[in-house]
Order: C-alpha cells, then structure tokens, then sequence
C-alpha cells in the first residue's frame, strides 16, 4: 500500500500524461485549468486504494481514477456557473477567466473525458465500470436539482435533505471505491460492502461540514462559518430547529431566513443560537455518530483480514477529522 500523498502524486502524473492542451486551445485550456488546480482528490485517491486493498496493482485503476476526478471537476465548472461563483480554490472559477460559452462546453468535453478513460478496460469490467458510473452521475445531478429547488421550496422534510446530500456529495465517494473493487474483479458482496461504506460515511461528511459551516473553527475549518446562514440553505441543522423549537422560535428562525442584511454578523449568531436552544446541534452531533458508526460497522463486516482494512479505516477517520 502507498501513503495518501504517493496515491496523490500517481494520479497528478497520470493526469499530466492523459490530459493535455491541444488545439481548439480554448476547449482544452479550461480543462487543464481547473483540473490542476489541485483540491485534495480524495475520490481517485479512494479509487487506487479499494485496488490495492483487493490485491491489485493501483496503476491498473489509474483510468478509473481519473475518470472520477475528471467527472467531479466537470461539476464544479458547471457548479460555479449555476451559482455565478467569482472563485474556486482561491482562482478565478472557469466561466469568470473566460466566458459563459466556454465553461459549458469545456465542463461537457470534461464529462464525455471521463467516460472515455474507461474505455480501457475490457469485457465485465469495463461493463460494470459504465453502469456504475452511469448510475452515479444521474444521480450526482438529481441531487443538485434537489439542492436548487430547496433554496425555494418551503415543505422540504429532513428525509429530503439526506436524499438530496446522498445523491450530491455521497454517491461519488461510495462509486469511488466501489470503482477499485471493479478493477480488482473481487466479489460482488465486498463491491456492495465498499460502496455502502463510502456512502455512509459521505453522508456523515456532510453533515459534518453542515454543523462546522455553522459552529467550526475558522483556523482548521478552512472557511469562515456561517456561509450557508448567511444563504438561507435549508440545512440539517435549520430543518431540525424548525422541528425541534418552540412555536415562537421557529417564528423566529423561518423570519431570519427570510432577510439578507448588509452585515450578517447579528443574524449569524442569532441563528446559532436557535440552532443551539432547540437542541438541533446537539442531535446533529449524534447523527454524525450515527453515520460514522454505520460506516464503520459496514467496514468490519467485509470477509478480509483486518490488516487490509486498516488504511480504509484510517482514511475515514482522518476525513471526519479534516486531516485529509
């Protein structure tokens, strides 16, 4: 097994060989762009790693790999040009440095890339690697449909929250690792397993990162909390206030996300506060728990000696920790 940064840097000189300008420079120049841009490409890391884990060479999964990162990427250009995003990893988003136009059709060359790169597998791999992949993407974009209609949609249930977080954010990290399980033709009962345990332990991400946009540490945060406040985002946290308050205070709460101040600073706390009161942070730290618990049970239950699943472990226990 390699470390997270060997993993990282066979994937960075794989993309190198495989992605490259060539002419019409201005489709390809925006693909380069924002693929190094770097960003800490967990998912192909995942990939490589389900590899190595079912006896089998990570070079073989490199094109899977890359597939995945090139695909997310591919939804961060479209992404930034929904949400008419200035920014991305501290540079200029792809439709803000060159156009609207351009943006859409690089984030499309992106998209058709990445189902090329599986090409390069044969017969049932190359057959399950597709479907998977497939499958992933519909729901990659069903999910933010989901998130899009949330910001105005006024009945949506928690259960409508964790369906749409589990097709946005953990679908990948699941499809990612069951990726290096394709490649690696090992059982259909550990292909399942991985899987699950990377869609749990996405969903546990997420709520995750819900709870420390609202109460994290900006210094290993990473961001200043408080942005999805600050966009009325119709979170965890918000959802399970309106459940949980008073009549008086969710008054209060559904008022404050209702209004856009100049300065957020007031809004920010007060919304925190609620959040606080209700007990919604409280059980938001359980459900993390709850997730995590659940990925990690799925993990025990895979047929390999435990030495093997040890990195995944730690993988999944470094994530949750914001160490990766």
């Amino acid at each position: 097994m390699l470390t997270i940064a060997e993993y990282r840097e066979a994937i960075v000189d794989y993309l190198h060989q495989k992605i490259q300008v060539k002419e019409p420079v201005n489709l390809y120049e925006p693909m380069v762009y924002i693929l190094e841009q770097g960003g800490k490409r967990l998912r192909p890391v995942l990939v490589l790693m389900a590899a190595e884990i079912f006896d089998c060479n990570h070079k073989k999964a490199l094109d899977a790999a890359l597939a995945i990162e090139v695909f997310h990427n591919f939804s961060l250009v479209h992404d930034d040009i929904m949400d008419d995003a200035p920014i991305r990893r501290g540079k200029k988003t792809v439709h803000e440095k060159w156009d609207i136009n351009t943006g859409i059709l690089s984030g499309d060359a992106m998209l058709i890339n990445a189902y090329q790169l599986f090409e390069n597998y044969e017969g049932d791999v190359f057959k399950e690697l597709s479907k998977l992949f497939t499958k992933t993407a519909i729901e990659v974009c069903e999910g933010q449909q989901y998130d899009i209609d949330f910001e105005t949609r006024d009945n949506v249930s928690i259960e409508d929250y964790l369906l749409m977080i589990e097709y946005k954010t953990a679908v990948l990290v699941g499809a990612s690792l069951q990726m290096g399980a394709i490649v690696a033709e090992t059982s259909a009962a550990c292909k399942s397993a991985i899987y699950q345990y990377g869609r749990l332990l996405g969903i546990a991400f997420q709520l995750q990162d819900d709870y420390l946009d609202a109460f994290g540490d900006p210094a290993t945060f990473g961001k200043q909390p408080g942005g999805d406040i600050i966009e009325n985002k119709k979170t965890f946290l918000y959802l399970k206030s309106l459940e949980l308050a008073s009549p008086g205070e969710a008054r209060q709460l559904e008022h404050l996300y209702s209004i856009s101040p100049m300065e957020n600073t007031g809004k920010i706390e007060a919304v925190k506060n609620l959040f606080e009161s209700s007990g919604a942070a409280e059980l938001t730290r359980k459900e993390i728990e709850k997730y995590t618990d659940m990925a990690f049970k799925v993990l025990d239950r895979i047929d390999m000696p435990e030495e093997k699943k040890r990195p995944l472990k730690s993988f999944g226990e470094m994530l949750m920790d914001r160490q990766v």
